[in-house]
């Protein structure tokens, strides 16, 4: 057979590249619970559809050329539900998937193609950061020349999996996606357990310095943590579904499930006559879109406010909504700082905008200042400002104060509606007499109620549509029906469903 000496060693080269770490290593992940990263794309990938790059890359140094196949980082190209990706595996088993001049060019490319033939992008992140003594000395850190290696400018999705130990680049790339999900039990940081420690003198809690909790509950990094590999590779091709391949061109359309919108009734049901009275939104949510198709980023995060990827007659969404059952709705900075980076991920990907309005304001108080509450309120003004996909507003119960603005009211949606239980004013009335009045209802009940009665003059839905602030009352029994109309009349047909993306470059994390 010709070219048999070359064809033997092609397949050799080949078995041992995709052999990684070892059987050892290998088995003791198997034993563990936990994919390998070649596992990780077999699972998020179509049967049959990964083509890999970089395959025969190894370390720079000679001595360690036959310990590091792949060097480390699985890279290549690959079909979810039919789309192309491009996918970066961090495999554990080789040198700890570190950081070096080689595999920093894969993803490099991958990152390049990527952006250039408009493929999302997916990290599957687990290192120990930069390859040691690779990085070290003047010449090594100083090297180079990678402007471009941190950049974002939104034009293809970018998602991250925090799969195991992630530092240095898996931690930035997580920081830097669009989405992100976390295994519990895994763990990201600007550095090692190792290095922290030596640098602070004192032990240092995995947990406490970089686990689930603290991304999804105190930073809001992650948007989501779940308790398996499988189940985070899940999520990634959940959340691409939603989203189009590339920002130049409209999200994909899937068939709306045949029950959608046949429990509408049940909304009067769930919401309280009462406005001091507390729901779950996401009840309610449930009701209006698609079924099965909410898709909430960042629950455990800013809860006062949800923020869901949805569909509504099969197109994408991106939803808005007080949650009463937090805080009574109250707008805290975890909440500002959650909707903005939303609002930003909507328009980057041409993903009208529906904000389900019930709200008593800002949270105020000393804990909220130091938090830069003032910031974060025109973050979210500001991000508004530049949206230029269509949004709609709704408003169900309440709405007081700023926040009526940042929640679309005043011009700040295309279109504005109104269940006729909605309320809308400066403050809430109550406590609108003590501030104005000074007297409590406890002081004087009569006098009380008498200057209530006029405090709450003029803040019906009829009363905002009267002036033509509210477009249009409708019964909460009719939202799916109406915001499925409004938003084929506010469809994007000019651009054939692309927006302007003027906030392309917003920082991914701040």
């Amino acid at each position: 057979m010709a070219f048999e000496k070359e064809l033997a060693e092609f397949e050799a080269r080949r078995s041992k590249a995709l052999a990684m770490g070892g059987e050892g290593k290998l088995a003791q992940r198997k034993a563990q619970g936990v994919l390998n990263a070649r596992e990780r794309i077999a699972r998020l990938a179509d049967p049959g559809s990964f083509l890999e790059s970089g395959l025969f890359g190894v370390s720079i140094r000679p001595e360690m050329r036959e310990k590091s196949p792949a060097d480390g980082k699985i890279a290549g190209f690959a079909r979810v539900d039919g789309r192309e990706v491009g996918i970066v595996s961090n495999d554990f088993t080789v040198m700890g998937a570190s950081s070096s001049e080689v595999n920093t060019s894969k993803v490099g490319h991958m990152k390049k193609v990527a952006t250039a033939r408009g493929l999302p992008m997916v990290f599957l992140g687990e290192s120990t950061g930069a390859r040691m003594p690779d990085v070290m000395g003047a010449a090594a850190i100083m090297g180079g020349d990678r402007p471009t290696q941190y950049l974002r400018k939104r034009e293809t999705p970018w998602v991250s999996a925090v799969l195991g130990h992630c530092y240095g680049s898996s931690s930035w790339y997580a920081a830097l996606a669009d989405f992100c999900v976390m295994r519990k039990g895994a763990i990201t940081a600007v550095s090692s357990i190792k290095l922290t420690s030596m640098a602070i003198s004192e032990k240092v809690d995995p947990e406490d310095l970089g686990g689930w909790k603290l991304h999804t509950e105190v930073t809001g990094m992650v948007d989501l943590a779940v308790d398996t590999d499988e189940e985070a590779l899940d999520a990634i091709r959940r959340f691409l579904s939603y989203l189009p391949s590339h920002h130049k061109e409209a999200p994909p359309v899937r068939p709306v499930p045949p029950n959608s919108g046949k429990d509408a009734h049940k909304i009067l049901d769930i919401l309280p006559e009462s406005r001091t009275k507390v729901y779950d939104v996401r009840k309610i949510l449930n009701l209006v879109y698609d079924e099965g198709s909410l898709f909430e980023l960042k629950p455990r995060f800013g809860k006062s406010v949800v923020t869901a990827l949805a569909r509504l007659d099969g197109k994408t969404v991106g939803v808005v909504a007080s949650n009463p059952m937090n805080k009574g709705g109250a707008i805290d900075p975890d909440s500002c700082r959650k909707v903005t980076s939303f609002l930003v991920l909507c328009d980057s990907f041409n993903i009208p905008l529906v904000f389900m309005v019930d709200q008593p304001g800002f949270l105020i108080g000393i804990e909220g200042e130091r938090a830069g509450a003032i910031g974060r309120v025109m973050n979210w003004m500001n991000a508004l400002s530049l949206v230029s996909v269509p949004k709609i507003s709704v408003n169900m119960r309440k709405s007081y104060g700023q926040a009526v603005l940042n929640m679309g009211g005043a011009g700040n949606a295309d279109e504005v509606v109104s269940w006729f239980t909605a309320e809308l004013n400066f403050m809430d009335p109550r406590h609108g007499v003590t501030v104005v009045h000074g007297i409590t209802e406890q002081d004087d009940p009569a006098r009380y109620q008498e200057l209530l009665v006029e405090m709450a003059k003029d803040t019906s839905a009829y009363d905002a549509a009267a002036t033509n602030a509210v477009h249009a009352v409708i019964d909460p029994r009719e939202t799916r029906d109406y915001l499925i109309r409004v938003l084929d009349v506010h469809r994007m047909r000019l651009s054939n469903g692309v927006g302007e993306h003027l906030m392309r470059t917003w920082p991914t994390s701040y």
